[in-house]
């Protein structure tokens, strides 16, 4: 996501490193591949001007503090190219926000919800995915097909409204949006629903006709949410429809889709600046579960390249139970995870969205996302399904004869197989190596994430993770052993279980005596 403001700041940074001071010229050269990066994202000029203003303002005015005392008292040494970022993401999620992504209450007390947007920007599943995540917080939401000129509008909307359980309000042969919209709000209140969402019509351009209609409705409906759906792949035509509708209804936010799927996406980062409508909530995939809260401070910090660990950790609670993750965590950290382990993990994964964008959210693992194939992970399940219950549990049995098998049995080659299983053999004492603490105590803290010992579906791959070449992940496990590899790993292991069991036999020889 936003690839190209990304290479920007990147440059930026590579041009600092090293540097004693910021000075003027050193500014100006990073900033030189920033404002290229903005504009070929498609911000305004004007936008981008401002930003390279202030960022120049304060690098050069602020005192760089080269050492930093954090939360836990702990001090770190700050470089003047650390201090620019710093700067710059402050300055990205100023530009962005301030946001904030609750929904206002109505007559009644319903969170009723308008929404716009010119055809083909996804405004139906946009509704579907609002409908979502409303029913996720404890609310009853109700949908309604206020779109009679689309083809098949109405009845997408009521498919999307059975996967997900939430009824779709649909009016008679020849009845008018507002009547239509009118005649949902008096069946929500009789059904007790405590949420509405119109999905009304869009049009290629704004005209006068459609702009009379959407008028009519929000006399009529009174939505106390009037949000306008615009498609990242608009990049700065989108700034120019939220100021056109602007003009004619007042808005209260937007939501943004196909967020992850254009490079040019400026349109999130200069929306606010120039319209003054904060963006409510982006769309991140296909799926109804993908759409997320905007979070300006998130967003600044992927660009960056820092990850969003907020974020992450909001997927993981979308989708994990915590005494669950607890138990995986454990298990996995002893080095007693099987490939019916895995699998779950797999299934896990899948459920929280693409690998690419869990990895952008992962400090330092933005870069990684760009090598991810995404069909490889059903390549590696289809041959852990084509195992025995033996052995999945026991993938040490595996010989020969049956690597033939199981390749056979997935479409693929033996020598995929057995390379699978060194992978996993390598990861799972690498894991058991971890939970010991003999690298760094990196296993307390995935498993307070609730990650069971890696990556949901990644932690069993060892030497090079599905879809992701030959990246080890050994080497990025921190703490005092970087890049130790599974034998000096089974090594510390060893010696760890060594001593645990000789401090039992003693605690026995004690109770005897």
């Amino acid at each position: 996501m936003l690839e190209t403001v990304s290479r920007g700041f990147e440059a930026a940074r590579d041009k600092l490193r090293g540097v004693r001071t910021l000075s003027e010229e050193n500014i100006d050269e990073a900033l030189r591949d920033v404002r290229s990066s903005l504009l070929e994202a498609d911000v305004g000029l004007p936008v981008v001007r401002s930003f390279i203003k202030q960022v120049k303002e304060r690098s050069l005015g602020e005192k760089v503090e080269t050492r930093v005392t954090d939360d836990q008292g702990k001090t770190h040494k700050v470089t003047p190219s650390e201090h620019f970022i710093a700067i710059c993401e402050e300055e990205l999620a100023a530009l962005m926000g301030p946001v904030d992504p609750s929904l206002a209450k109505g007559k009644g007390g319903i969170t009723s919800v308008l929404l716009l947007g010119l055809q083909g920007v996804g405004k139906t599943t946009c509704a579907a995915k609002l409908a979502y995540l409303l029913k996720a917080k404890g609310q009853k939401p109700l949908l309604v097909a206020a779109d009679i000129y689309r083809p098949a509008a109405v009845l997408q909307l009521q498919r999307l409204g059975e996967s997900i359980e939430v009824p779709v309000h649909a009016g008679s042969e020849g009845q008018s949006p507002p009547s239509i919209c009118a005649d949902a709000f008096e069946r929500a209140k009789r059904e007790g629903c405590n949420a509405i969402i119109y999905d009304t019509a869009g049009r290629l351009a704004i005209d006068d006709e459609l702009m009379q209609e959407l008028e009519q409705i929000k006399q009529t409906t009174d939505p106390a949410n009037t949000i306008l759906v615009c498609d990242a792949l608009m990049g700065r035509d989108a700034v120019n429809v939220a100021q056109a509708f602007a003009e004619r209804l007042p808005l209260d936010g937007l939501v943004l889709t196909k967020l992850d799927g254009d490079a040019r996406g400026g349109a999130a980062l200069a929306v606010k600046a120039v319209t003054g409508i904060p963006i409510k909530f982006i769309g991140m995939g296909e799926t109804v579960d993908k759409l997320e809260e905007f979070r300006p401070e998130g967003l600044a910090s992927r660009i960056l390249g820092m990850g969003d660990i907020v974020g992450l950790v909001k997927d993981f609670e979308g989708v994990i139970d915590e005494k669950e993750a607890e138990a995986d965590a454990e298990k996995m950290l002893s080095g007693q995870f099987t490939f019916d382990d895995f699998l779950k993990q797999m299934r896990t994964l899948q459920k929280m969205g693409s690998m690419k964008d869990l990895l952008g959210k992962l400090p330092g693992m933005g870069g990684l996302a760009d090598h991810v194939d995404e069909s490889e992970l059903g390549r590696v399940k289809a041959m852990v399904q084509s195992m025995t219950k033996a052995e999945r549990a026991k993938p040490e049995i595996i010989c020969k004869s049956r690597s033939t098998r199981i390749a056979k049995g997935s479409g693929r080659n033996p020598k995929d197989v057995r390379e699978l299983i060194k992978r996993f053999m390598q990861m799972r004492e690498m894991m058991g190596a971890v939970g010991s603490g003999a690298m760094g105590g990196l296993g307390g803290l995935m498993g307070k994430m609730g990650m069971g010992g890696g990556m949901p579906g990644m932690g069993a791959m060892g030497g090079g993770l599905p879809g992701m070449g030959g990246f080890d992940p050994s080497a990025m496990m921190g703490g005092g052993s970087p890049g130790m590899g599974a034998k000096e790993a089974a090594k510390r292991r060893s010696a760890g279980k060594k001593k645990r069991k000789q401090a039992k036999q003693s605690r026995r020889k004690g109770r005897k005596k």
